[in-house]
């Protein structure tokens, strides 16, 4: 028995328009949760970033569900995008990365499912 699943997805060749589309990054925070059954406890938080690399520019978000978390870390000069869905209810792991998969039209997608806390008490 595990406490949760966390999900990652890297993203290699998104579009880069998408990329540097504030208001999808925090539609598919707002919406995805209800699509793969999570309950969210915040609104999303997103921004633009652009910190000591210039080239790393892109937008960072997150939303907080009462499972866990969801976060996008997105590079606009670099066609690349972070997923990651934490959470300690069962979820569908190849619906959500669909969701991401379709939003920023990646030419290659790498995922990972990591079972967490198989020690955590119970």
């Amino acid at each position: 028995m595990v406490f949760g699943q966390h999900l990652t997805i890297d993203l290699t060749g998104c579009n880069s328009q998408k990329l540097k589309d504030l208001e999808l990054h925090h539609d598919l925070l707002a919406d995805t949760p209800h699509l793969i059954g999570m309950t969210p406890i915040t609104q999303p938080y997103v921004f633009k970033y652009s910190g000591l690399v210039p080239q790393d520019r892109g937008i960072t978000g997150s939303v907080i569900i009462a499972e866990s978390h969801i976060s996008i870390h997105s590079f606009e000069l670099k066609n690349y995008c972070f997923v990651d869905v934490f959470s300690c209810k069962p979820f569908d792991t190849k619906r959500a990365t669909e969701i991401f998969v379709e939003a920023f039209e990646p030419i290659k997608y790498m995922v990972n499912v990591v079972d967490r806390g198989i020690d955590f008490p119970r």
